[in-house]
């Protein structure tokens, strides 16, 4: 099967969505289906790896990943839970075999459509929950695996507010993670569109359904992102842009200032768009959870508590009342670098911090470099590689308020981009092919 291209897409289509999607899984399915479907996919992935040993060398990897990924592993030595260290460093090996295994598989433009994929099914799928539950259901859908009689508001899988202008949560049951997802669709289903990788209808038709999404949910989270990755955008095309080496250095000073003006304007004003986005001052209780999570982390602060990922629920320190705000216990910190800090102490926190930003510069550097051809650079660039470095920052940008960068499609993604980076395909170098060939002048 894993010698197939059909079951290789397949299931590397599996692998995105179940990542996107894993509250699907769990609610639909109980915690043990969704484990039997991840544990399928991680025999899947070391499978896959261990058959394509030959294409790859382990100096090649990144080696802050293999960094961090090893640190994980350590801290069951120190861990004050020892059991859900090692479920949480199993967890977090798998998705990296996740990720080598596809990049092994998939050359970027492919990674690109069937990632697509995934997001199309879990997009429209989340649209069409919604519109059953609303017109069908017509109350609050609760998980099926469930046997409450009553659940808080926030942990049924729809609220059924479709057509009561509320924010949906479609089928991943959370309006902040649908919200982003549509976030990532926009990225991926433009750079489709601008490729032509697939019919342009076919793109622009699931731009739309992205950007209602994003629309209905609402996401304070989501639309801060936005603004930092069209900022990016806009930088990276202008830089793309520029023709001389001086003109270049020109436009990084200039968007470097725009970028520092923009920050200092946000951190002077951020009561002020705190209000914008509809938030009170303690950003929906964050505040209060971060505080929480800096008070535990200084108790072990070098290497921290030992490592989890997202937290288990009645998992001491965690379960304490300070995590459980309006009824609702936090199973995360609600922010990833702090998330890191408790968990795996300042090394930790240096370790993923030289992975993440290893990996921006790999990618920026990818996105920005004028492709090669032959002793020129006069070759085209591909939309294609503008997709890591942009979904890198949103990644960073969602990081800030939510700690999904640690686990499922964050983590996922993050590794990918790591080692597409690190272990590039030609075309990520060189670029599109040109359409004549270029050929030295006579005389």
């Amino acid at each position: 099967m894993v010698k197939s291209r059909t079951w290789l897409s397949v299931y590397a289509v599996a692998l995105f969505f179940t990542v996107l999607s894993g509250d699907t899984l769990r609610y639909g399915l109980t915690w043990y289906g969704w484990g039997v479907a991840v544990g399928v996919l991680f025999v899947i992935s070391l499978v896959i790896v261990i058959r394509r040993r030959h294409d790859w060398r382990l100096v090649a990897l990144p080696l802050p990943l293999l960094t961090f990924v090893a640190l994980t592993i350590a801290s069951i030595a120190w861990s004050a839970y020892r059991g859900w260290t090692a479920a949480g460093a199993f967890a977090t090996f798998a998705t990296v075999v996740g990720a080598f295994a596809v990049s092994l598989s998939f050359s970027l433009p492919q990674l690109i459509r069937l990632f697509g994929h995934a997001l199309r099914i879990v997009l429209l799928a989340s649209i069409l929950f919604e519109l059953v539950v609303s017109t069908f259901v017509r109350h609050p859908f609760t998980p099926w695996w469930t046997h409450y009689q009553a659940i808080h508001p926030a942990d049924n899988w729809s609220r059924d507010l479709l057509f009561a202008g509320g924010r949906i949560q479609g089928i991943m049951g959370n309006s902040d993670l649908l919200g982003f997802v549509a976030l990532l669709g926009v990225l991926v289903f433009a750079v489709e569109f601008a490729s032509r990788s697939i019919h342009r209808a076919w793109s622009g038709i699931f731009l739309v359904v992205a950007v209602i999404d994003i629309a209905l949910t609402r996401s304070a989270t989501v639309f801060v992102a936005i603004v930092v990755v069209a900022v990016a955008a806009i930088v990276l095309v202008v830089i793309r842009h520029t023709k001389t080496p001086a003109s270049r250095r020109a436009a990084g000073i200039v968007s470097l200032i725009v970028i520092l003006v923009g920050a200092a304007g946000v951190f002077v004003f951020r009561a002020q768009i705190v209000r914008l986005l509809g938030k009170s001052g303690t950003l929906t209780g964050r505040t209060g959870i971060w505080a929480a999570v800096a008070k535990l982390a200084e108790q072990r602060p070098v290497a921290g508590w030992g490592w989890l990922g997202y937290w288990p629920p009645h998992v001491a320190p965690y379960d304490e009342k300070v995590f459980r705000i309006g009824g609702i216990q936090y199973l995360q910190a609600h922010d990833a670098w702090l998330d890191v800090w408790v968990q795996l102490g300042i090394i930790g926190v240096v370790v993923f911090a030289a992975l993440v930003i290893s990996a921006l510069v790999r990618a920026w550097t990818i996105a920005i470099d004028r492709p090669q051809l032959g002793a020129r650079t006069s070759g085209r660039y591909d939309p294609a590689t503008l997709l890591p470095v942009l979904v890198l920052i949103a990644l960073i940008a969602q990081s800030i308020a939510e700690s999904r960068l640690l686990i499922e499609y964050g983590l996922l993604l993050l590794a990918l981009i790591a080692i597409k980076t690190k272990r590039p395909d030609p075309d990520m170098v060189r670029g599109a092919a040109p359409q004549a060939t270029v050929t030295p002048a006579s005389g």
